[in-house]
């Protein structure tokens, strides 16, 4: 984007920033002209910036991966592994709820879809994220034994697909998750 006219990058901003949203209402199937409407912007506008449906999923998905790399960078170093790891998993888990099409994404590995370039391994890129957290908090004792990054990454992507229907699903999979997570690392009143 460097290079571009400030109204061009106000433009992919505001498209990205609507974009989010559609596909958080109505999924992967966002109507492209819908968040041209919304954006006050003509579909030949939307069309320079996003030429497909699948330019348009990557660049909200992209943003939105690297939002959460750098979530996990930044609670790297804090002094309560199991609260580190927890923050960053419900920010995931607030993602994968409020981005539908995000839980499919991490469910789809590099391995099996080397192609998969739509999301740039969505999974892979957040496994490297956040398995030094899982690790840290393995080490400090406040993940149950064998406790995998994939594993959380699993529970996520299936509370996720579960309550995509509910009226409030950031919600109910925030609700859901801190159920799981008694599992997971109880706290030490509970062990």
């Amino acid at each position: 984007m460097p290079g571009q006219r400030a109204d061009a990058r106000r433009n992919y901003a505001l498209l990205l920033a609507v974009a989010e949203e559609e596909i958080a209402r109505y999924g992967a199937e966002a109507s492209m002209e819908q968040i041209g409407r919304r954006a006050g912007v003509g579909s030949g506008t939307v069309r320079r910036h996003f030429p497909n449906r699948h330019a348009l999923l990557e660049a909200v998905f992209r943003a939105r991966i690297e939002t959460l790399r750098d979530h996990a960078r930044d609670l790297a170093d804090s002094s309560d592994a199991r609260t580190a790891l927890l923050t960053w998993l419900g920010a995931v888990t607030a993602s994968t709820a409020t981005i539908r099409g995000l839980a499919v994404a991490l469910a789809h590995s590099c391995a099996t879809e080397p192609g998969a370039a739509h999301v740039h391994c969505a999974s892979a890129q957040l496994t490297e994220a956040g398995d030094p957290l899982v690790r840290r908090a393995a080490q400090d004792g406040a993940v149950a034994a064998g406790v995998t990054i994939t594993d959380l990454f699993t529970l996520v992507t299936g509370l996720a697909l579960a309550t995509e229907h509910h009226p409030d699903p950031a919600a109910e999979t925030d609700r859901l998750l801190n159920l799981a997570i008694e599992g997971i690392s109880p706290t030490p009143q509970t062990r």
